[in-house]
């Protein structure tokens, strides 16, 4: 029976979630209330802060929860020793921009939402997004010790122009301003992977 219970109680955060994920993509994270979550979720109001204590903490879920996918390919990505430096990038980059592809609202809300809650969100996660830098800023380190890549730029500032390109293209798809079908996803994970490793190669 509590295997139940706590099944159905997953279940029906999940449903809560999902659905604030449809409301802030559509309305705005600043101009919906818990009422619209609850609405569109189908539960009593009171429910949402039965697993929820804000509307800022459903946010922080939604981004965490992301961002720490991300952080899991990053890491698999700088550990396999059989990939080269553009192949790792390449493998981040599709992971993220094939998210878009699977799951528009969650991208919507976590790039658009997100960046315009910054000023109190980078502080409070500032550690976890530093983590998802650090990552990427590895495979360029570890790239430049094996003469991959030139050594002459930081690897802290590569990964932040390799992902602040991924922001903008999701930017971009996001606000309609670029087509954002399949191959075109592809396109910009092999455009961007070049653009960057091109500046960077050793050679």
């Amino acid at each position: 029976m509590a295997a139940r219970t706590t099944a159905a109680s997953a279940e029906k955060r999940r449903a809560i979630l999902d659905a604030a994920v449809r409301v802030f993509a559509e309305r705005g994270f600043n101009h919906c209330r818990v009422s619209d979550i609850a609405d569109e979720a189908g539960v009593a109001y009171g429910l949402v802060y039965h697993y929820f204590k804000s509307k800022d903490g459903i946010l922080d879920e939604v981004f965490l929860e992301r961002w720490g996918l991300m952080l899991d390919v990053i890491r698999q990505a700088a550990e396999d020793e059989s990939l080269s430096a553009r192949d790792k990038l390449a493998k981040v980059a599709t992971f993220i921009v094939e998210s878009y592809g699977r799951h528009p609202d969650v991208m919507q809300v976590v790039i658009v939402e997100v960046t315009r809650q910054a000023n109190t969100f980078g502080r409070k996660h500032w550690a976890t997004i530093q983590d998802g830098h650090a990552g990427l800023a590895r495979i360029v380190e570890e790239a430049q010790a094996r003469g991959e890549l030139r050594p002459d730029i930081p690897p802290a500032f590569a990964s932040i122009v390799f992902y602040g390109g991924i922001e903008q293209i999701l930017t971009s798809w996001i606000f309609d301003t670029m087509p954002s079908e399949p191959e075109d996803r592809r396109a910009a994970v092999k455009t961007l992977v070049e653009t960057i490793c091109g500046g960077l190669d050793a050679r």
